[in-house]
Order: structure tokens, then sequence, then C-alpha cells
């Protein structure tokens, strides 16, 4: 009884805030992804900034993952500033990206003039150059003052730009995907520590990164240095701090924060984007966010997103009820997978979403370029 009474913090407002978050950017960046792809069809260009994983990329991912999950166990601190710096080019990008496409083409004062004629096929205007400034700014701020606010903002765009990027073609590559990153996540989270004396994906995950700014500002004695942090969580994760508008947490400390790894949201968005493209494809209609909730089209990410929702939730339980950190891949392949897989079985559309036989974007506007 008493474990049961320890799940009622799930609503307090950091864990509900947290879950409405993950399950709102893991819709959003399938959506983004499937806008994205129809970009592509009338911008070829696009589609050479983009990958489509095949079975030997699916099969690195968890193995490069691993590697670099070691390199930064045990040499973190060495690499730590240069990583913040790559990671402050990766989020200015990546927020570029996101907000971008609304930017309205026509305003006053001449902003959509273009001052570089073409830019990746496409003009870059003055009100584009003032979003540049405005994203930098924003990483510039993170980078003085680590924000939790902010980290997750750029964590967020972060995972938009990839899940936009990086597509599946089928649900084969997807699942061999998702169970090869299944047990990668099972085994770092649970058995890393028997081999490597610490938990390896706890200890990468809760280490925060030299900052640069305060390095180089330091060397040089610059005036407002107490101004900027010391260290950085990086926008690899989202975080909310457990007294969130005054919330508790189970062991009563309110100094510690809530964590979810981007790649919690944006593997199981791959999915989620896959099965929205193939839903797409065989309607051929328009979609906006309006006419979603048809039953004529779109059907398959409606029991992905529910399921996706149900797995972070049985996550966030368990952590609560045994006191330890979980793999959330654990709860989340099955309950993303698992539905779709059925469903399709249940509609005999499995086989073609198993081997992708529809069209890709790419292929559809190849066929429309000959």
């Amino acid at each position: 009884m008493d474990s049961l009474w320890k799940l009622l913090y799930l609503l307090e407002p950091a864990p509900l805030t947290l879950i409405l978050t993950a399950v709102a950017v893991t819709f959003g960046s399938a959506f983004c992804a499937l806008n994205y792809g129809k970009e592509m069809e009338r911008n070829h260009d696009l589609s050479e900034a983009s990958i489509t994983l095949d079975k030997s990329q699916a099969l690195m991912i968890p193995i490069m993952s691993s590697c670099s999950l070691l390199l930064m166990f045990y040499l973190f601190s060495s690499v730590s500033q240069l990583l913040t710096a790559f990671t402050a080019i990766a989020s200015v990008s990546s927020l570029f990206f996101c907000l971008s496409p609304h930017v309205p083409i026509e305003v006053t004062f001449g902003l959509a003039d273009p001052f570089v004629s073409r830019c990746c096929s496409k003009s870059f205007t003055r009100i584009l150059g003032l979003l540049l400034l405005a994203c930098t700014l924003t990483v510039a701020s993170w980078l003085v003052s680590g924000h939790w606010i902010l980290n997750n903002l750029l964590g967020i765009s972060i995972c938009i730009a990839f899940v936009s990027h990086v597509r599946l073609p089928n649900i084969k590559i997807c699942a061999m995907l998702l169970v090869c990153l299944f047990v990668y996540d099972i085994f770092w989270v649970f058995f890393s520590e028997r081999f490597f004396g610490a938990n390896v994906m706890v200890s990468v995950a809760t280490q925060q990164a030299s900052n640069p700014v305060h390095t180089v500002a330091n060397s040089l004695s610059l005036p407002g240095l107490q101004l900027i942090t010391k260290k950085l969580e990086l926008p690899v994760k989202i975080v909310f701090p457990r007294n969130l508008l005054g919330g508790a947490s189970p062991d009563g400390s309110s100094a510690d924060f809530m964590m979810l790894g981007l790649g919690d949201m944006a593997i199981p968005a791959m999915l989620l984007a896959l099965v929205l493209c193939f839903d797409h494809r065989k309607s051929r209609e328009t979609v906006n966010l309006l006419d979603l909730h048809s039953s004529k089209g779109h059907t398959y990410i409606w029991y992905a997103l529910p399921g996706y929702a149900v797995g972070l939730v049985t996550a966030l339980a368990a952590g609560i009820l045994t006191h330890s950190p979980q793999p959330a891949l654990l709860y989340l392949v099955p309950s993303t997978l698992g539905p779709v897989i059925f469903i399709s079985w249940l509609r005999m559309e499995l086989l073609e979403l198993w081997e992708g036989t529809m069209p890709s974007f790419n292929d559809k506007a190849r066929q429309i370029e000959v």
C-alpha cells in the first residue's frame, strides 16, 4: 500500500510537466519530420542533408553510442569544453531549423529582401538573418546562465532537427534499431556497474560540462565573471526541478532535477514519423493539425503515441517504486512498436510496413523529375 501511495508523486508538477513535454515533443518531432519530408519533395537539395538509415547503419548506432558513452565516462573532463562548443553550434543550427519555417515570407520594412542571393537553394533574407542572430543570442544566454528552461528549449530543438533529418525506411529497420537500443539501454543502466565499477549511463547523464565561456572570461580577467556559470547541463536531456511550482519529491529533497534523455524522445519519435509518413502516403491528403483526428488517415500514430505515454509513465513509476534509475527504452520500445505491429497485422498491412514498399519522398521526387 505504501508503494501505491508513492505513485501519487506522478501527479506532482515536475513529473506531470515532464510527461506532457515528452509526449508533445515526440508528437511534434514526428509531425515536423512529415512536413520536412513534403518540403524535400519540392526541393531536391534538401534531401542531401537527410539520412535514411539502412541495416548496417541501424546496427552501428548502438555500437557507436556505446563507444561514445565510454569515452565520456572516462574522458569527460578532458573533452567537456570541446563537447560544449560543438553542442552550442548544433543548438544554433537546430533552433534555426525549427523556427525558420514559421518566419513570414512577406514582412514590412524591406526585411524580406535577400542580401545573400542563394543559400542552400533558398533566398537568405534579412529576417532570416535576424532569426539566426536571435538563435545565437539564445544559445549565448544558455552558455552564460545555464538555466534549465534554455537547456530544455535547445534540447527540444535538437530532438526535432534530428528526427527530421535521420529517417527510417520501414518497420523492419525500425524494429532492428529499437531492439538493439532496447538491449543497449538495459545493459548500460542495469549491468554496466558490474564491468566498469559504476553505472556508466547514470554517471554520464548526471555529469556537468565545464563552460568554455567561463574559462575564457577567467583567463582574460573579464568583469562580471561571477555572472557566468562555471558548469553546464548539456542539452542532451530535458530537466525539471523537483520543486517546480512548489512540488515535493519522494524522499523529501527539493534540490535535484528530474531528467529524460533526448534519445528517449527522439528514438520513439522516429517510429512515429515513419508511421505518420506511411499514413500520409496512403491517404495522399493534405495534413494539418486540424484534420489529424480524421479516421481516414494518420491512424497508426494514435496507437503509438498513447503507447509512448503509457511506457513513459510506467518507466517513471518503476523508478519511484525501485528507487533506482530505469532504462526508459525498456518500457518505451514495447509500448510503441508493439501496438503498431499488432494493428498493422490486423489490417493486413504489416508486410507493406515491414518492407517499406511505399515509395519514399525522395523516390517520388526522382520519379517526378524523370
